[in-house]
């Protein structure tokens, strides 16, 4: 039989260690950017404002739907949005808009591991079988909180028996659970679910809201950086601020905490401003010679010839507005200067051409025998087609009778 001293020495051990372990993976420098800055609050989440308005209101007013519905593509905040939805219905004050984020029931949602929010990935639990055992669980009172909130994340990806096994709770719940479904593609989700689901749609972030964002975070940080490599680092997230974070970790290492213009397009392999500028610049010139080395130089570097053309044609939709509505302002401020100065040197039917151009060739690259050949023809057939500015260079004189 041990003695009364082993038990509590080595119960007293497990707690050390797992105290350890919390305190290690609290460190800041143990988590990337999109863990340690997503949002713990309705006032600190960027962009949305539609969402959170009708959130805030609804628990000001205590007006709450028993079943939500997040729509919208990767790292919008749908899973965010849901975890403070979530800490304003349990947190230990009252029900509320603005959790205090320091009691009990907020720190464990924050941290994943509340015993009455429940995140279940539709993906790998997809079966009739998962959905029954979360029906007869839900009957059950909450243990810790006011609510049971089961978080139902990619939620089309459950098969149609689930669905409907799911139907019947979903539209008349227990007065004690919250459904909050999630998903990136709305279209693959039965009409009948969708009926009986409060919807927002989260919106793509702007990227005047994603640098803004990246520059409170890497200042806080004390990340040095440049302020055109944010812009390219909020192109490249797509409207995904999670992404635009997790980029910007890799831009950090990559740059060695420098994070510059030179080291993102580098490390994305994006077209940089230089490249776009330089196609125009021959373009005017109509030097085809230039035009195909710069097409070598960018498969050197390692371009995407695909988004290459996207840039091109973004900064022949610049010129061609800035010669049609000479008030409207940039919405990429490196391309102001830019078009500033190459609007009045290229003719409005000629940005048009070049841009129908440009944007029917980018769904014929990979008809090319390669990328870099497609993307070289269309530079070249920019040339070809480009309108003479002498309409007496390619037409005969008239013979005087």
């Amino acid at each position: 039989m041990p003695s009364l001293f082993v038990l509590p020495t080595f119960l007293s051990a497990i707690l050390e260690t797992a105290m350890l372990i919390d305190n290690d993976a609290s460190q800041p420098n143990s988590q990337v950017l999109a863990r340690k800055w997503r949002p713990r609050d309705f006032a600190s989440l960027v962009g949305q404002a539609h969402v959170v308005k009708a959130l805030t209101h609804a628990l000001t007013e205590q007006r709450l739907h028993h079943a939500y519905l997040f729509t919208g593509t990767r790292g919008v905040g749908k899973t965010t949005i849901a975890r403070i939805l979530a800490k304003s219905l349990n947190c230990e004050t009252c029900i509320t808009a603005t959790p205090c984020n320091v009691c009990q029931a907020c720190t464990d949602i924050d941290a994943g591991r509340f015993i009455d929010m429940l995140e279940i990935d539709a993906a790998s639990n997809t079966g009739v079988d998962d959905m029954r055992e979360l029906i007869e669980n839900a009957v059950y009172m909450p243990t810790a909180g006011r609510y049971k909130v089961y978080l139902i994340d990619e939620v089309h990806m459950l098969s149609k028996n689930a669905f409907n096994a799911l139907l019947k709770t979903l539209e008349e719940p227990p007065a004690h659970v919250l459904f909050i479904l999630a998903t990136t593609d709305p279209q693959k989700i039965l009409p009948t679910v969708l009926s009986r689901c409060l919807q927002f749609n989260l919106k793509q972030m702007p990227p005047a809201d994603i640098v803004a964002h990246l520059t409170n975070v890497l200042t806080q940080e004390g990340v040095a950086f440049e302020a055109g490599a944010l812009h390219m680092l909020a192109k490249g997230a797509q409207g995904s601020m999670r992404d635009a974070l997790s980029l910007t970790d890799q831009a950090i290492a990559y740059s060695l905490s420098n994070i510059t213009l030179d080291a993102v397009s580098e490390m994305l392999g994006t077209t940089d401003g230089a490249q776009i500028e330089a196609i125009l610049r021959a373009l005017i010139a109509k030097d085809g010679a230039q035009l195909v080395q710069l097409s070598e130089q960018m498969a050197q570097r390692s371009t995407s010839f695909y988004d290459a053309t996207i840039e091109l044609a973004q900064a022949l939709y610049r010129i061609s507005l800035a010669q049609v509505v000479p008030d409207a302002k940039p919405d990429d401020y490196q391309l102001a200067a830019l078009v500033a100065e190459l609007a009045p040197q290229i003719g409005a039917d000629e940005v048009q051409l070049y841009y129908s151009i440009v944007t029917n060739s980018r769904d014929q690259l990979h008809l090319a025998p390669d990328v870099q050949a497609g993307f070289t023809m269309m530079l070249l057939r920019l040339l070809a087609f480009a309108p003479a500015k002498n309409t007496s260079a390619g037409v005969a004189p008239a013979k005087k009778s």
